[in-house]
């Protein structure tokens, strides 16, 4: 009964955790990390006729994506950003008839940037490493895992570092942002605050790993939970 009832919990917390991963084996990691790098490439390399299918196959990792408790809106500010300073370099520089070609370009930027949202969301940092070490040094490899597993981090420190300064009064609205005067004022309260937090953080995995002795055993081992 005591079993079950251990059984039961552990579901439940798997279900309700937000870390998650439905893909925590090295061969099927190997062929998702193959997936993304197909599906990224043919974003820039694929002609534009044969857009809808790539699309289609990327709305389908969205879906995926979504049912893993992924975040559609960082994605989609990312969009939305892209295609602002986009078109208003296209303004600057080009010809406005030559607008749709900057839509198309910041379109392939978001085709190309899905499938790696989605291998976040999917697979464990730990699988990633040990499939990457298959292909390169162990010293690369911690650091693709690593940086893959910072994506979501990164996201949650935006939205907390937008927070704190819009309540301290900061003009970084999207109204205020439409006064170039105010640009100066996001890079200030926004950009170097999360680059002194990744900084940081990237210096605690460094010594993290040191004090486990990283790199200093012939075979490197990967924990399985």
């Amino acid at each position: 009964m005591a079993n079950k009832a251990l059984r039961f919990t552990s579901r439940a917390q798997r279900g309700s955790s937000k870390r998650y991963f439905v893909i925590d084996d090295p061969s099927w990691c190997a062929a998702a990390l193959l997936l993304v790098l197909t599906l990224s490439s043919s974003a820039f390399f694929i002609d534009q006729t044969q857009l809808v299918y790539l699309c289609v196959v990327d709305g389908m990792l969205l879906l995926h994506g979504c049912y893993l408790r992924g975040k559609l809106m960082s994605l989609i500010k990312l969009f939305v950003v892209q295609l602002l300073v986009t078109c208003c370099l296209y303004l600057l520089m080009q010809q406005s008839d030559r607008m749709l070609e900057g839509v198309l370009a910041v379109c392939r930027l978001l085709l190309a940037a899905i499938p790696g949202w989605w291998l976040a969301m999917s697979c464990s940092p730990e699988r990633i490493a040990e499939v990457l070490n298959w292909v390169m040094p162990v010293k690369w490899a911690f650091v693709v895992a690593a940086s893959i597993s910072l994506l979501p981090f990164f996201s949650r420190e935006i939205q907390e570092i937008y927070a704190i300064q819009r309540m301290r009064g900061a003009n970084i609205s999207a109204k205020a942002l439409r006064n170039p005067r105010h640009w100066p004022e996001l890079v200030h309260c926004i950009l170097v605050p999360l680059l002194i937090q990744l900084l940081k953080l990237a210096k605690q995995m460094a010594n993290a790993a040191k004090l486990r002795q990283f790199d200093q055993r012939q075979k490197t081992t990967f924990w399985r939970y």
